[in-house]
C-alpha cells in the first residue's frame, strides 16, 4: 500500500510540474439561482495528454449523502478549435454516456468561451434522446 501511495504521489507531482497541460472547464447552468453555483456546479479539471486529447474529472452537480459525484470526461480536439467531448458517470458508464460537439473561442490568453451541444447515447425511459445546448468556459494553464 505504501508503494502505491508513493507512486501516486510521484505521478501527481510530475503532472503538476508541467502545469501548461492543465485545463479547467465549467458549464453555465441557468437552472441554478443567481449565485456562483451557476458556474461552479459543473466545474471540471483535465490534463492534456497531448495536443489532441484531454482527460479529466467533472462535477456533475449531484450530491448523494453529502458527497460530490464526479464524472469522467474526455475531449478530442479537432482542427480549427472544434472538439468532440465524452462524459460518463463512474457507475453505469455505457448506459449514461454523453457525447458532445463544440467550438472553442479564444477570448484572452488561454480563456475560452465554448458553446457546445451534447446528447446521451441511449434513450431514456420514455424513448426520447434529447440533447442540450450548453455555454461553457475553459482556461488552459
Amino acid at each position: 500500500m505504501k508503494k502505491l501511495i508513493l507512486t501516486s504521489a510521484i505521478a501527481f507531482a510530475t503532472l503538476f510540474a508541467s502545469a501548461q497541460n492543465f485545463m479547467v472547464v465549467s458549464t453555465y447552468d441557468g437552472d441554478q439561482e443567481e449565485t456562483m453555483d451557476m458556474l461552479t456546479q459543473n466545474i471540471g479539471f483535465g490534463y492534456a495528454v497531448n495536443d489532441t486529447w484531454t482527460l479529466g474529472l467533472m462535477q456533475n452537480g449531484e450530491d448523494v449523502d453529502g458527497e460530490t459525484i464526479y464524472d469522467l470526461w474526455a475531449r478530442y480536439n479537432m482542427k480549427n478549435d472544434l472538439y468532440v467531448s465524452l462524459q460518463a458517470p463512474q457507475e453505469e458508464m455505457t448506459d449514461n454516456l454523453t457525447v458532445g460537439l463544440g467550438y472553442s473561442f479564444n477570448v484572452w490568453k488561454g480563456l475560452n468561451v465554448e458553446p457546445n451541444y451534447s446528447m446521451g447515447l441511449k434513450e431514456d425511459e420514455s424513448g426520447d434522446r434529447e440533447g442540450t445546448f450548453n455555454l461553457g468556459l475553459s482556461y488552459k494553464f
